[in-house]
């Protein structure tokens, strides 16, 4: 199927898009290849395989929160760029 520059313009017309005279080729060309792919995975052979709803079985895990305390506490910021009262320090992110 190929398509023209009028049905282009109707398409986008209708899409409420001004396209412009030097956007046109680039609009056509792109609106094809999306049908040609379209025709490739319509003629994709489907005999024989099972539809699929989910593509697996997992399911959201929710645990308790629980408050644990952590034993090296100085090996935990020995890494942390900056540091201020024994906690990481950050750039404010709310201003």
């Amino acid at each position: 199927m190929k398509v023209s520059k009028e049905e282009l313009l109707h398409i986008a017309n209708l899409a409420d898009l001004n396209l412009k005279e030097n956007e046109v080729d680039n609009y056509l060309a792109n609106l094809q290849d999306i049908l040609n792919f379209a025709e490739v995975v319509n003629k994709a052979p489907s005999d024989g395989l099972e539809e699929t709803t989910l593509s697996n079985e997992n399911t959201n895990v929710f645990r308790k929160d629980e408050v644990k305390t952590f034993e090296n506490h100085e090996g935990l910021l020995e890494n942390a760029p900056e540091k201020e009262r024994g906690m990481f320090k950050i750039p404010k992110v709310i201003q």
